[in-house]
């Protein structure tokens, strides 16, 4: 017990450890931290319920579609959504696409787990033999290329999921927002506890996916293999977006001589904690997708911040990015209580270690984030 307080008090990130046991958040508070995080949450909250709609869509209606070219169009094309498509007045979906492969890549969690078994390759066999049934393009591809299209169910089967992750927490983030304008919210803890509190709720929620082929219905993911919204979904989520992310093209060299990639993706530190907002707005940076979604949402209470700082809305997405880093330490904070192993105000010793222990765990993770940037 001495070393592990020992350890606690020369740990750099200390002080935040004691931020979380006294049920502080990573972010401090303060009414302009809580005014950028509403703000932007409500703004995050009306493209993830844009987001999850079109994941949906996409995973029960373009199942195995080789070429979905109307695939963000969520089953409604007229001349006047292509021309918008076209110009770019749109929501960008791909972002979306991106996190669902970010996840799909670095894997973890029990839906991870359930897509490499033997039930999923049952499951997915049926549905893909009844969907290429008399396909004359597709047939012989599943026979030249067997685990072409079972991987490709597994994609969909993340779209599914992130969709209906991220319909859980539009709906969470809009309820913030409505909370902070009838003057319920005041604080950045109250932030972090309504997220909590929408995240405990979900907890159990069953995470299933069925697709209809030729009128029938196929399970991918039934509702007996037990997948939930929180240790299935949030935290993989978590894990995969927030901290490891996938490297940025153009900012880091993908040859591998050049070594400027670590080769062990638990080491990834390319998530929305750790990405320098500076290079939003810059060619082939992901982010910059959701940023550009986000502006056309900002409420005017937050827009007229912005206009007040610096440089005023002329590098708006920088900005966004910025309040949006800070509210995503909010959401982990969230995460990070959720998942504490013991009561915060135990007075069992051995429950107190390991709770200092569990801290110091994700502490040892945030040294390298912007952390202490969205502090200062």
């Amino acid at each position: 017990m001495t070393n592990t307080i020992l350890k606690s008090s020369t740990h750099p990130l200390s002080a935040y450890i004691n931020r979380l046991k006294s049920g502080q958040a990573l972010l401090k508070d303060s009414p302009e931290n809580v005014l950028e995080v509403v703000g932007i949450l409500k703004s995050y909250g009306i493209v993830l319920d844009a987001y999850s709609q079109n994941l949906n869509y996409i995973a029960e209606h373009q199942f195995l579609e080789m070429f979905p070219f109307f695939k963000y169009f969520n089953g409604k094309i007229s001349l006047g959504k292509l021309l918008k498509f076209w110009s770019h007045d749109r929501i960008n979906y791909e972002y979306a696409e991106y996190c669902m492969r970010g996840m799909l890549w670095h894997g973890g969690g029990g839906l991870d787990t359930y897509l490499d078994s033997a039930e999923f390759k049952q499951l997915a066999k049926a549905a893909i033999d009844a969907k290429i049934s008399g396909n004359l393009m597709l047939m012989p591809l599943n026979q030249l290329f067997p685990e072409f299209l079972p991987d490709m169910v597994r994609q969909q089967a993340y779209y599914s999921a992130l969709g209906q992750f991220w319909r859980v927490m539009s709906d969470i983030f809009i309820t913030l927002s409505d909370q902070y304008d009838q003057g319920q919210i005041k604080s950045i803890p109250e932030v972090v506890n309504h997220i909590l509190s929408g995240l405990v709720a979900e907890a159990n929620l069953p995470i299933t996916f069925a697709v209809n082929i030729k009128g029938k219905p196929h399970d991918i993911i039934p509702k007996s293999v037990g997948l939930t919204f929180l240790t299935d979904t949030a935290v993989p989520y978590v894990e995969a977006i927030f901290f490891r992310g996938t490297p940025f093209s153009g900012t880091v060299s993908y040859n591998a001589q050049a070594q400027q990639i670590d080769p062990d993706q638990s080491q990834f530190t390319y998530g929305a904690l750790y990405a320098d907002p500076l290079p939003i707005g810059g060619a082939g940076i992901p982010p910059t997708l959701l940023m550009q979604d986000m502006r056309h949402f900002i409420p005017d209470y937050l827009l007229e911040f912005y206009q007040k700082t610096n440089r005023g809305t002329d590098n708006l997405r920088v900005k966004i990015c910025a309040t949006f880093q800070k509210s995503m330490f909010c959401v982990t904070t969230a995460a990070v209580l959720g998942l504490t192993p013991h009561p915060l105000d135990t007075e069992n010793l051995e429950e107190q270690a390991e709770n200092q222990a569990y801290f110091e765990g994700w502490m040892d993770r945030f040294l390298t984030s912007r952390l202490e940037f969205v502090n200062s």
